[in-house]
């Protein structure tokens, strides 16, 4: 429908957050507003984009977004507001733009509402795509801040080298099953962790991990790393937290790495698990080093000169989970903490 002034006015389906979230998510914790509208066109003078959403990205971070703020407690990202759209990583093109650095019919990823169009105010964090030879759902995972993750935690953060002994956590998700690779590319030993029969055959059998098990069939884990790593683990990359990584401190060898990336086994807890095997990391002088991917995207073009060339030749491969339509993002992002998903989380808004 148009509105005054020519400037077509058009129904925006958003998904809004109910209240603040303790304990496990629920579907019924977000809802689809089928109400809302917005102008297809930049306000006057205002430097913001306008896009048209593709895909969204379902990432675990977005779960600490959901909480109430403790004061003083302030986590790494800001949470959402009740009653407002969700945010997270997106695929988009360009509508309209008030800012010198993108024009309409541009392609881009970053930052954008749970919506079928947004107004994005702040850029800083807006990459450009300009590889279009490459499925644009990658941009989300891939080719987006999960594949810069990967990237920074492996490369930057382990300093890794030929032959050490690498183990994964969540090690078929968005980040895991390309640290892997990386791993493997670089002439490790691999070995990642899964929660379902069905993901670790595709960790042994997809992307080429030496090993893979599953940790629910695991009694006990310090065990289990001691099989597949008699010798000890040199990296491990974190994404899991809790009893894992009790287990992996026991397993570190001397002057091991532990790349901390994410602990998902902890965010739906109103009182985190202790972790009671800290002492190893005298002796074994390990490092532990936490770190957040946007510190790193000034590399985001050496890390495409890497990747690219690798996923046309076929040595990176990338499974996703595509949920089709908005209305199936709240189940789709739900879907992370229960191990629903196989692969990269993707909601596709429109391909067009």
């Amino acid at each position: 429908m148009a509105s005054g002034g020519g400037v077509e006015e058009v129904s925006n389906k958003q998904v809004i957050l109910k209240d603040y979230v303790s304990g496990f998510p629920k579907e019924s914790d977000m809802y689809l507003n089928t109400s809302g509208t917005i102008k297809l066109k930049v306000p006057e003078g205002s430097n913001a984009i306008l896009v048209k959403n593709l895909y969204l990205s379902c990432d675990p971070y977005m779960r600490p977004r959901m909480r109430q703020p403790i004061p003083g407690n302030e986590t790494y990202v800001e949470p959402f507001k009740p009653g407002s759209p969700i945010a997270g990583y997106g695929v988009a093109k360009v509508l309209d733009s008030g800012h010198p650095n993108f024009k309409k019919g541009d392609l881009v990823w970053g930052l954008t509402g749970w919506e079928e169009y947004s107004l994005i105010t702040t850029t800083e964090r807006l990459f450009k795509i300009h590889h279009t030879d490459v499925p644009l759902s990658y941009y989300t995972g891939l080719l987006g801040m999960p594949g810069m993750t990967a990237y920074a935690g492996f490369y930057e953060i382990c300093s890794p080298k030929k032959g050490e002994q690498v183990f994964i956590s969540a090690a078929s998700g968005a980040v895991g099953q390309l640290v892997g690779q990386f791993a493997k590319l670089l002439g490790c030993y691999v070995v990642g962790s899964a929660g379902s029969k069905e993901k670790v055959d595709l960790l042994k059998n997809k992307f080429g991990f030496n090993e893979a098990f599953n940790y629910k069939e695991e009694p006990d884990l310090h065990a289990a790393l001691k099989r597949y790593f008699p010798e000890g683990i040199d990296i491990y990359f974190e994404n899991v937290g809790g009893k894992m990584l009790d287990a992996v401190l026991l397993n570190m060898r001397a002057h091991g790495r532990i790349a901390v990336c994410g602990m998902i086994s902890q965010y739906n807890l109103e009182h985190p698990e202790g972790v009671h095997n800290l002492m190893t990391v005298i002796g074994k002088r390990v490092r532990i080093e936490g770190f957040m991917v946007y510190e790193y995207y000034p590399l985001y073009p050496k890390f495409l000169e890497l990747v690219l060339p690798h996923i046309k030749e076929g040595k990176i491969i990338y499974v996703e989970d595509v949920a089709e339509g908005l209305e199936s993002a709240p189940a789709a992002l739900i879907g992370l903490f229960t191990g629903r998903n196989v692969g990269k989380q993707v909601v596709v808004v429109a391909r067009e």
